[in-house]
């Protein structure tokens, strides 16, 4: 019995002693975890202070970039840029674009900036083409004799400019409501109604057709009708007569001024969108003018320009069908114009200097007569 006991009594003491042994495991366990979790704070913290080490270097290289920034900057923006600046990165960025006109260009300064350059310096000698001299250079001597001395010039800018301040706004207008009648036709009949009135300008020498109805004797067609009917007694010398030649020679210009002008003044309001029309009518337009004056002209101002353009420059260039019809020079100079006295001293004087002061006095008066139409037809549908 007393063995049995004391087995008994160790049994209990073993399972006390797994109890003990059982109860100090947790203890351990905490231990371990309470180390690992500071080993994770260290490096968390070494990770902590190596980023901020990366952030202050890339902090302070920030700070040396954008000190050192307005050092290496470049003009990007049209008000950092001069002029030629701003020119020559234009010039790189469409590269392409001058190159394709550079033909068109160098043919374009050889054969009209060119002359022109060339007529205003030989304008201050007395250069001619039949005697080498060196000794040219006379200043502003040849402007003096023309505005001065030279009453055939004088007579000539009066004739040139009666002559243009008719036919040029005349023909342009003429030209204008011309192309707006036929607009409004059927497409076949536009066509033939074009033909009809475009025909003379593109017809050559067709002028001197005039020349055969206003013959000088009684077999011309108008002296011969007049003869007939009682009302001359003697044939009229009409071309030859400075009572009837400027008049003959306008009506004879504004007779062939339906040319290109014309055709771009159709073109032009064949290209009009429609639904402008309906639109203004929607707005308060009440009738065709107000319609030509806020819709058609507006929409038409590059032809408008184009026009004006050809109508000046057909004007003041009539000089050819004028010596044609009434001979050169004209009787009594009735219809002598600036392009005569070109003529004359530049191509049978040979006064090379004179001519060129000549035309360049024309050349100015046509700039200021496009200047002024630019800034009339600026003022259309205002």
């Amino acid at each position: 019995m007393e063995e049995r006991n004391d087995l008994f009594e160790n049994e209990e003491v073993n399972q006390d002693l797994q109890q003990n042994s059982i109860g100090n495991e947790p203890v351990n366990e905490e231990t371990e975890v309470s180390d690992d979790t500071q080993g994770v704070n260290t490096e968390n913290q070494t990770q902590n202070d190596s980023e901020e080490f990366v952030d202050n270097d890339t902090a302070s290289s920030e700070v040396s970039q954008t000190e050192e920034a307005p050092k290496k900057k470049k003009p990007i923006a049209r008000k950092d840029m001069t002029w030629r600046q701003w020119t020559w990165h234009e010039m790189k960025r469409n590269k392409v674009a001058y190159l394709m006109i550079a033909p068109f260009m160098f043919v374009f300064i050889l054969f009209t900036v060119f002359p022109v350059v060339l007529s205003l310096i030989l304008s201050f000698t007395n250069f001619n083409m039949l005697e080498l001299n060196w000794d040219i250079f006379i200043g502003l001597d040849n402007y003096t004799r023309l505005f001065f001395d030279d009453d055939i010039f004088l007579l000539a800018c009066k004739n040139t400019l009666v002559f243009a301040m008719i036919t040029g706004p005349v023909s342009y207008i003429l030209s204008f409501l011309v192309a707006w009648f036929i607009n409004e036709l059927p497409p076949r009949i536009r066509a033939i109604i074009t033909l009809i009135f475009y025909a003379p300008s593109i017809s050559g020498s067709v002028y001197l057709i005039w020349a055969t109805l206003f013959s000088d004797d009684a077999y011309g067609w108008v002296n011969g009708v007049l003869l007939d009917l009682g009302l001359i007694d003697s044939a009229i010398l009409w071309f030859h007569d400075e009572n009837y030649a400027m008049t003959l020679c306008i009506v004879v210009a504004l007779w062939m001024s339906l040319g290109t002008a014309f055709l771009s003044f159709i073109a032009g309001l064949q290209t009009i969108n429609k639904s402008l029309f309906e639109a203004a009518a929607v707005d308060g337009i009440k009738n065709r003018w107000q319609e030509l004056w806020y819709i058609t002209l507006p929409m038409m101002k590059p032809q408008l320009m184009f026009g004006a353009v050809m109508a000046i420059t057909g004007s003041f260039g009539f000089g050819g069908v004028v010596t044609a019809l009434c001979g050169f020079p004209s009787v009594n100079y009735s219809c002598h114009t600036i392009m005569h006295c070109l003529e004359d001293y530049g191509s049978q004087r040979w006064e090379v200097g004179y001519a060129s002061a000549i035309a360049f006095v024309l050349f100015l008066i046509m700039i200021g007569a496009n200047m002024l139409v630019n800034k009339m037809l600026s003022k259309v549908g205002q």
